[in-house]
């Protein structure tokens, strides 16, 4: 007889919980936090650049015809970098728009008196000792690189002392040459668009111009 209540009580405790698990209301799931309380949310690059992919304007847009009527002027030529960058700190706010721009110029650097490259060192070691023998000094027999077995007879920057040099070793009985050397060197410029047709009025005192640099039309970008 107890084993009977047993088995009924527990058959009624597994129907009850059965309907209390079919019937009984799902919580609602809470998504966890991103962060921590005060901490603000990390953003990716990418969803920044897309949210400020089109910015409101500050004006409005130049038509064809207004950039059309534009006065362009370049600034230049500043030997540094910094100069420019000095010059185009101070210009920027004086005109409509402006940029930089980098050129290069060939400078001669000085002229060079020398003797083509023998066959051989021995034939270029002849060849000085040759000098040696008529009282030439300040010469330099070169024993490597791409000018070997050349004779260098002297570097000049003005080319007047360069064929005084040559004209002396020809008297000798000799046949130097001489070479201009000269490098590429950068030349910084800055192209601006005016506000008017004239210059601002305090441009000369705002925009620093060393000596050299000066203002000339140009063609507008």
């Amino acid at each position: 007889m107890v084993a009977r209540i047993l088995f009924l009580l527990l058959l009624a405790l597994n129907i009850g919980a059965a309907a209390w698990l079919l019937f009984a209301p799902t919580p609602e799931a809470r998504a966890p936090r991103l962060t921590d309380p005060g901490v603000p949310m990390l953003q990716l690059l990418s969803e920044r650049d897309a949210a400020i992919a089109h910015p409101e304007l500050d004006s409005v847009p130049e038509s064809e015809a207004d950039l059309a009527n534009d006065v362009c002027r370049t600034l230049g030529p500043f030997r540094t970098q910094a100069d420019a960058r000095a010059a185009a700190t101070a210009l920027r706010p004086l005109v409509k728009r402006s940029r930089t721009r980098e050129t290069q110029q060939t400078q001669t650097r000085g002229y060079w008196v020398y003797f083509a490259a023998a066959p051989s060192r021995e034939q270029a070691l002849a060849s000085a000792r040759q000098l040696a023998e008529r009282k030439v000094r300040d010469y330099y027999v070169i024993t490597a690189g791409e000018q070997q077995n050349m004779i260098s007879l002297g570097l000049f920057r003005d080319q007047g002392n360069a064929e005084r040099r040559r004209a002396e070793l020809v008297a000798l009985g000799f046949e130097p040459k001489i070479a201009t050397r000269s490098e590429d060197l950068p030349l910084y410029w800055i192209d601006f668009a005016l506000v008017g047709s004239e210059l601002p009025a305090d441009f000369a005192v705002s925009v620093p111009m060393p000596t050299g640099t000066g203002v000339t039309p140009a063609t507008c970008f």
